[in-house]
């Protein structure tokens, strides 16, 4: 299985990019996965709703510029579904057996995604309520894709 975490901006803490490297190359075991980094906005303090949305807006269109078209594309989003690791684990394995063979998981920037990444994912998944920033969400992700195919191969780790 391919996957792409398409997400915006860069990982400027050391910390945060040795952890993605390590999830990144234990998950080599059962899948290929590329990181996809997109330009984010500077987003001035107190900005306009408008100027919001116009950020979105430019992140979104570098976001959709890398979503493929036979590929399953999973949104993080806060209104999105919550799942237990296991459930995770089992859309996981569900959507190998009815052939997707290309995950995109998307991760916006500071102020989220824009409403065209929304409505072209095929899901959206929620880790919490809560906000978490961007970049650590990549650590959070990969983890839990990791966490998953483990569970999924019935080899200890997620207890």
């Amino acid at each position: 299985m391919n996957i792409d975490i398409v997400c915006v901006g860069k990982v400027k803490e050391r910390y945060l990019r040795d952890a993605i490297d390590e999830y990144r190359k234990r998950l080599s075991r059962f899948a290929k996965v590329d990181v996809i980094e997109v330009a984010d906005e500077k987003t001035p303090e107190h900005a306009s709703d408008t100027l919001n949305a116009q950020i979105k807006e430019k992140e979104g269109e570098r976001i959709l510029k890398h979503l493929r078209d036979g590929a399953f594309v999973v949104a993080l989003a806060i209104e999105g579904d919550q799942l237990t690791s296991e459930q995770l684990a089992a859309r996981i394995a569900q959507w190998g057996l009815h052939g997707v063979s290309h995950l995109q998981f998307v991760i916006g920037g500071s102020l989220g995604l824009d409403p065209r990444v929304l409505r072209r994912a095929n899901m959206m998944l929620s880790f919490s309520k809560m906000t978490f920033p961007h970049q650590l969400m990549r650590v959070i992700l990969l983890e839990q894709i990791y966490r998953a195919f483990k569970i999924n191969a019935h080899e200890p780790y997620h207890k």
